[in-house]
């Protein structure tokens, strides 16, 4: 069942939302299969830190990081991926690697790649392996305020 503090926070705010459930799966790529969602639609968070700073990077299952393309389009910072060790205990709400991505649930800057707006919908996990939330990417973009860029690459 997703966390009870991102269905408050979603409900607290009149959010229409969709749970998904799946069998477990542990990549992107994988989920969206099993849930019958196009890759493109599903978004994953990739977690980072950027000048030393653990953040979080959204994007489309398909794609991934350029972090020196992120590190560019945010002044030049230094970014480099963040290791589970890095921010397992940020998330204690989650199974790793299933973290939705509200990096302002967890005091978290969020950077989400312009892509993503390319649907109605965004699609990601639900701090499980076996659910997705879906909900309208402009409650999305309302809720979390990320800061939107170019920065994904490859396959979209």
């Amino acid at each position: 069942m997703p966390t009870t503090k991102l269905m408050q926070f979603l409900d607290e705010h009149r959010v229409r939302y969709e749970t998904i459930r799946h069998s477990p799966t542990y990549t992107s790529q994988k989920t969206a299969a099993a849930a019958h969602v196009p890759g493109k639609e599903l978004a994953k968070t990739v977690m980072i830190r950027v000048d030393g700073q653990l953040a979080m990077a959204v994007l489309p299952a398909p794609m991934h990081v350029d972090l020196k393309k992120l590190g560019a389009a945010i002044g030049g910072a230094k970014v480099a991926l963040a290791s589970e060790t890095e921010f397992r205990e940020q998330f204690p709400d989650c199974e790793v690697g299933a973290m939705p991505p509200f990096g302002n649930l967890y005091g978290l800057q969020v950077y989400a790649d312009e892509h993503l707006l390319e649907d109605e919908a965004i699609t990601f996990n639900a701090c499980t392996h076996t659910e997705l939330l879906q909900l309208p990417v402009s409650e999305y973009i309302n809720l979390v305020r990320p800061q939107v860029i170019a920065f994904a690459a490859g396959a979209h």
